[in-house]
């Protein structure tokens, strides 16, 4: 699952008691960690959505974070990822929380 680059790119949509426990804030902490780009927002829904891209194996561990760890306060009763692929090259800077 290589674009010769290794890179992939995933969206995701968190549920459970995932807003007003500093979601965000975690998972901008981490997907930097890990050295991902992306951004993560909440939905009106209740949800936390957002996209991660970086090296496959990061990608991978970014995942798993987000839907077993999550912030501390937070309870992920499920974890949606969907339009993973492969990707050439990154289509963000950094690691944002968007509004």
């Amino acid at each position: 699952m290589s674009a010769g680059s290794g890179l992939e790119s995933v969206d995701f949509e968190i549920f459970g008691h995932v807003q007003g426990v500093c979601f965000r804030m975690y998972t901008e902490k981490e997907g930097l960690r890990l050295g991902l780009v992306g951004w993560v927002k909440n939905t009106a829904a209740g949800t936390v959505v957002g996209q991660v891209q970086g090296p496959a194996a990061m990608v991978e561990e970014m995942k798993f974070w987000l839907s077993k760890e999550g912030s501390p306060s937070s309870r992920i009763t499920r974890a949606q990822f969907t339009n993973q692929k492969p990707i050439d090259k990154l289509e963000f800077s950094g690691f944002k929380t968007r509004f």
